[in-house]
């Protein structure tokens, strides 16, 4: 008997590598490869979880989307009862057309444009997360042409030194792009209450992304806190939500998952002394560990003293190794038991196209498969087409079925927005 298969996630049965209950060796002959492929199981455990934790007080749990924005994702998560939290007018037009009610939508991001704020007024969306007085004052404006009052939440930058695996997923701390500096907050609060076609809601923070520790929520929540106590003393009692947005952890090799009884005894009751509803902006924790990358094995080299195993995924399919240094599992489809120790690289004309440097790998030989774990959130989501590659299909997993969610591009994909005959427009003409 083989491996019996776990009830959240990837597992190896009779030594092939399972996702729930079906083989994704399975996946890879019928669907091709490079691949991504997701479980529900895992996706409907990581929201529970968040629910568990939250259930002592008021809460909305917003999925982000960048994280992953595949529709069936989202229609399941949908399902689950999440609302969601965008930061493109592209992510809110995936939102709606995933079913998301558009009171069950927040936008945020340091630059929206004109455009993209006027859409979700249109749409009616719980609010807007502002993110400076500049951003207030042109939502004040659209909304008042539109003669509506725009619901709006302000994105504090708490300004808290933290440890994060890499600089680029820090955005609380001072000097950052993100949110209003936390001694103007007040003032923008103020302005915001004075303002005819603006409602402040909210107050909100994102401290990074990849967080294990608990400790920076608590006093980023305890900084929201005060600054709510502040308004109210300034007569300001409009606030509806308090929101300590995402960034949880999840496991990649060694780290420690974030303990989340501790993260309820600690933050919610600062939550819950203010009266406000609290709302959680969880994605990688939600869908992280929840997705795999299906490749196969094209050439195997050897070059200055090294070995090379050369797949048909690299870079334009899971970008951080590369852009963040960040370490995937690596496994063979099926053990070998002869263990090599490898650069696993991809086929994209860069030297910085690399899956896994120095790694530990089963033999594989050309035409094997490899599994790289841990794609669910930034894998699909940050692919491309560099090199003119074709993004590869998505599969979501329920038990012992399967179903291709996203198809795999064809060429013709790649030139269908060209031009391929312009209309020239004489630029000196009136």
């Amino acid at each position: 008997m083989g491996q019996s298969v776990l009830t959240t996630g990837f597992a190896r049965v009779d030594g092939v590598m399972h996702c729930e209950g079906v083989s994704l060796e399975r996946i890879a002959h019928d669907v091709g490869t490079p691949v991504y492929v997701y479980s529900a199981a895992t996706i409907r455990d990581r929201y529970e979880r968040l629910e568990k934790m939250l259930v002592s007080i008021p809460h909305r749990i917003h999925y982000t989307l960048k994280a992953n924005s595949s529709r069936a994702l989202l229609e399941l998560l949908r399902s689950l009862g999440a609302g969601a939290d965008v930061v493109s007018g592209g992510e809110l037009h995936r939102a709606l057309n995933a079913g998301f009610a558009p009171a069950d939508v927040i936008f945020g991001g340091v630059g929206k444009t004109e455009r993209e704020i006027a859409e979700a007024l249109d749409a009616g969306i719980l609010f807007l997360n502002a993110e400076s007085e500049a951003e207030v004052r042109m939502i004040d404006r659209l909304a008042a042409a539109r003669g509506i009052v725009a619901n709006v939440s302000l994105r504090v930058n708490p300004e808290i030194t933290l440890d994060a695996p890499h600089d680029y997923i820090k955005t609380g701390g001072r000097g950052h792009k993100f949110g209003i500096p936390y001694d103007e907050v007040v003032h923008v609060a103020e302005l915001s209450a004075k303002l005819a076609n603006v409602k402040l809601v909210g107050l909100d923070m994102h401290l990074g992304s990849q967080l294990s520790r608990i400790d920076p929520y608590r006093e980023g929540t305890e900084r929201l806190a005060s600054i709510v106590a502040e308004l109210a003393r300034r007569g300001i009692r409009t606030l509806e939500y308090l929101d300590i947005g995402g960034g949880l952890g999840v496991r990649y090799d060694t780290e420690e998952p974030p303990d989340l009884r501790r993260f309820a005894s600690i933050v919610l009751p600062t939550v819950a002394e203010t009266g406000l509803m609290l709302i959680m902006e969880p994605g990688r924790f939600v869908v992280g560990n929840a997705g795999a990358l299906v490749s196969q094995v094209l050439y195997r080299k050897r070059s200055g003293g090294k070995e090379y195993v050369v797949a048909d995924a690299g870079m334009t399919e899971l970008l951080r190794p590369s852009h963040y240094g960040a370490f995937h599992n690596i496994v063979a489809m099926r053990q070998r038991g002869d263990v090599r120790t490898v650069d696993v690289v991809g086929p994209v004309c860069e030297s910085g196209d690399f899956l896994a440097l120095n790694r530990d790998l089963d033999d594989v030989q050309p035409g094997d498969y490899i599994v790289i774990g841990d794609v669910g959130a930034y894998g699909y989501a940050m692919a491309s087409n560099y090199n003119s590659r074709l993004r590869p299909a998505e599969v979501l997993v329920d038990g012992e079925r399967y179903a291709i969610i996203a198809a795999r591009e064809e060429y013709a994909d790649l030139t269908r927005l060209e031009v391929a005959r312009p209309d020239w427009i004489d630029a000196g003409e009136l």
